[in-house]
């Protein structure tokens, strides 16, 4: 994951190749009767080939959208797309014509969706779901996209995948629904995947397999994976590098492991600190205070300030960095770290 200083933060298991996707800028709103809801506020990333960028934040910050616009999903209306680019293979998605769009997807970037049994089709075997990847992009007869289906559920550990690939959606257990959305998502082989909350409703066991077989693929690929996530514990365990997302901005970048051990930004401190942790048996948990943010109406300076116990405010403020005021950009703190505070040298003690 690229840095504004021209630096690269190496993933933990080895050295960064040069991106695959590089998002620069991204702006989203929903323009409703309502309001405008400003859902992503100009957000900027790259992702590398074997990189794993997780994208973190509570619900509401805009992660998700961020994905669907980069995919090209997004309903407009009442969605659009007002600035910024989304470079992959040399071209901005987002200026491509629908059809050429529809031909990156798949093969390009492919997306697993936070609900598999919403996301898959009740009327049609799950069979049948995956082998329209192939039909469609490969043109393959029915006979062989659904030996290619039975192939990939037997991929992502499936059991008896040949007598079950006639099966519905609803016979299936949710751990196993997910697997089915990989199986899609994985088809032909894309050189990044999205994994937007994977192990959302699956118990703790079944998420470190869904999370184990992701890392056994991006291993077996090289793919880039981009998994949003408010699940603190998942990022530590499977991430190099991280994107913390608040009121549609990105607030904190780094690698995972400086992140974890040293935030850089109160609201990422906030959310260290909102986790329960063994060695902390008996002790009370210290939620962040107040709600985020209504993107339709977000905050004047820092978006963050209202639940922030580190603001300042007039005349404790330094100049040009009051907290209710002056905007915060996103810049290097350290090296190799970025936030979005008028005082991340405080909080990290530097």
């Amino acid at each position: 994951m690229s840095i504004s200083s021209g630096a690269t933060a190496a993933p933990r298991g080895g050295a960064v190749g040069s991106p695959l996707l590089a998002v620069d800028d991204l702006q989203v709103e929903f323009r409703t009767g309502s309001g405008v809801v400003n859902a992503v506020n100009g957000i900027s990333y790259t992702l590398a080939q074997g990189e794993t960028l997780a994208i973190l934040g509570e619900s509401g910050s805009g992660k998700s959208v961020s994905a669907q616009a980069i995919m090209g999903i997004l309903d407009t209306p009442p969605a659009h797309i007002t600035g910024g680019t989304v470079v992959f293979e040399g071209r901005d998605l987002l200026t491509l014509p629908p059809e050429e769009q529809r031909q990156v997807r798949g093969p390009g970037i492919s997306m697993i969706f936070q609900d598999a049994l919403s996301a898959l089709n009740p009327v049609y075997s799950v069979g049948f779901q995956i082998g329209e990847m192939f039909r469609a992009h490969q043109g393959l007869s029915k006979k062989d996209a659904k030996r290619k289906a039975v192939e990939l559920m037997d991929r992502v550990r499936i059991p008896a995948a040949a007598q079950r690939v006639n099966d519905y959606p609803h016979q299936f257990s949710g751990g196993m629904r997910q697997r089915v959305m990989i199986a899609m998502a994985i088809a032909l082989d894309p050189k990044i995947l999205i994994a937007d909350e994977p192990t959302t409703a699956l118990d703790v066991t079944v998420q470190a397999q869904v999370m184990d077989l992701l890392k056994d693929l991006q291993r077996d690929t090289g793919m880039g994976l981009i998994l949003i996530t408010h699940d603190l514990g998942v990022v530590n365990e499977v991430a190099d590098n991280v994107a913390v997302m608040y009121a549609g901005r990105i607030v904190e970048r780094g690698t995972v492991d400086d992140v974890f051990s040293r935030p850089a930004m109160p609201y990422t401190e906030g959310l260290m600190t909102s986790i329960p942790r063994v060695e902390a048996k008996g002790g009370r948990l210290v939620p962040i205070s107040g709600q985020p943010p209504n993107l339709a109406r977000i905050p004047s300076g820092c978006p963050f300030h209202p639940r922030c116990p580190r603001r300042r405010i007039g005349a404790e403020a330094a100049p040009g960095r009051d907290c209710a005021v002056d905007h915060p950009p996103l810049r290097l703190v350290v090296p190799g770290r970025e936030a979005a505070c008028h005082y991340s040298e405080e909080v990290l003690g530097v």
